[in-house]
């Protein structure tokens, strides 16, 4: 009975050291050393596993904490590179926004009414033409010095109207005369040639050619029949053309959207906007400095036409009585202007380009002599309200004139912006006549 005892108390004793070894080697092992492989209770004698089961939990420890360091002999550095997570570096090279394209809008080139400006008179021996002073029908009279009847000058003014008359002989003027079966027909040429303004390359009249026949009947009495004379028009055009894009635009004829036309009338009013882009740039404000109309894309070409000038003053209105001006501003970085349609006297190409130097200052900085935008009408007008700055415009503004004053801060950019061409068809009439 004592025997049995002790041997129950023996093998209590070695079950409870059992389940403490295998508790602490679970908490001690890590993922790795889970693998690691012991050799089976039952092949172990029981005295040497009560004996050996502290010696195995501290040689365990001993080997797992080696083979830790073994495995990451730098773990020290690696886990101080890796506390948090890096940001990945997000900057790129500026790109200027693109543009978006503009929306088609349905657009038709106003046609003119059609006048009638010139009357015929045809008598037995002698012919009678008559010419409306405002020969286009738009306003603007024409020069008696420019029309000619086969080169036979303007004979006289008709009192208290404003019509140029011719009274010639059928057989002068260059006349031409044809026979057919039945008629007799006196064919004269009525040219216009418009001439330059004073002091200036342009004009703002269409030339034309026109046709005047007298008809006669073969043994019968002289009679006057309507007459539909022949147009013949020469073609004629007009001027009408950090990151920081200047730029000139044509809009229509009310200013709400871009013209998708080129095309004019001589006497239409071209509207054209200059305009700076500012990408991520402080606020700008645009001026016109200058501009130059020529025939051809090269700006120093002759003739050429300045019709902005003096660090802008648009000159246009006052040296040739044109309604040309700018537009009362709307924002800074744009400045709009009307141009009236002109041509260069005797020119040989049917394109005008215009070529602009386009400034930009602070939009803080007030208007000054060297950054203007004025207009002549009974006087000069700034754009801003300013007018003071456009006393210069008969004289010279800028250092020389001694009217100059630097823009806020001195800060300004300068750019070229061109347009062109843009073609100007003239007015084509059918004019009513007497034979």
């Amino acid at each position: 009975m004592g025997l049995l005892q002790y041997v129950l108390v023996l093998v209590v004793l070695v079950v409870f050291d059992l389940k403490n070894a295998f508790g602490s080697l679970r908490s001690s092992q890590s993922p790795k050393s889970k693998k690691h492989q012991s050799y089976p209770a039952s092949r172990v004698p029981v005295s040497s596993q009560v004996l050996g089961n502290t010696l195995q939990k501290a040689s365990l420890s001993q080997s797992l904490d080696y083979r830790g360091f073994a495995q990451e002999p730098l773990g020290l550095q690696e886990k101080q590179v890796l506390q948090g997570p890096v940001k990945p570096l997000d900057w790129r090279f500026p790109t200027v926004p693109e543009v978006p394209s503009e929306m088609a809008v349905d657009f038709h080139l106003r046609q003119p009414v059609t006048p009638s400006s010139v009357a015929i008179q045809c008598g037995e021996n002698r012919v009678h033409v008559e010419v409306q002073q405002d020969l286009f029908s738009n306003g603007e009279l024409i020069q008696p010095s420019g029309l000619t009847l086969g080169g036979c000058p303007v004979v006289g003014l008709v009192p208290g109207s404003k019509v140029l008359f011719f009274d010639n002989e059928l057989q002068d003027c260059n006349s031409v005369l044809m026979m057919t079966k039945d008629e007799l027909v006196y064919t004269f040429t009525l040219t216009y040639t418009p001439e330059a303004f004073a002091g200036t390359p342009i004009t703002r009249a269409g030339g034309a050619v026109i046709g005047v026949q007298c008809h006669y009947q073969r043994f019968q009495n002289v009679s006057g029949n309507a007459l539909k004379p022949t147009w013949v028009p020469y073609a004629s055009t007009e001027a009408g053309e950090e990151v920081l894009l200047f730029s000139l635009k044509l809009w229509v004829y009310d200013w709400s959207f871009e013209r998708p036309s080129n095309s004019y009338f001589l006497g239409d009013v071209i509207n054209v906007e200059a305009s700076v882009k500012v990408y991520n740039h402080v606020p700008l404000r645009v001026f016109v400095d200058s501009c130059v109309a020529t025939q051809v894309p090269d700006v120093n070409a002759l003739p050429r036409y300045l019709f902005i000038e003096n660090h802008g003053c648009l000159v246009d209105a006052k040296v040739t009585a044109s309604s040309s001006r700018f537009m009362p501003r709307s924002q800074e970085d744009k400045i709009r202007f009307q141009l009236e349609a002109f041509m260069f006297q005797g020119g040989s190409s049917p394109s005008i380009y215009m070529t602009c130097v386009l400034k930009a200052t602070l939009a803080s900085a007030p208007s000054d002599a060297l950054h203007k935008s004025c207009s002549f009408a009974n006087g000069w007008l700034a754009a801003d309200g300013n007018h003071q700055v456009c006393g210069c415009c008969d004289s010279t503004c800028g250092p020389d004139g001694g009217t100059a004053a630097s823009p806020f801060g001195g800060l300004q950019w300068e750019g070229k912006a061109s347009l062109g061409p843009v073609v100007v068809q003239e007015h084509k009439k059918t004019l009513a006549g007497l034979q």
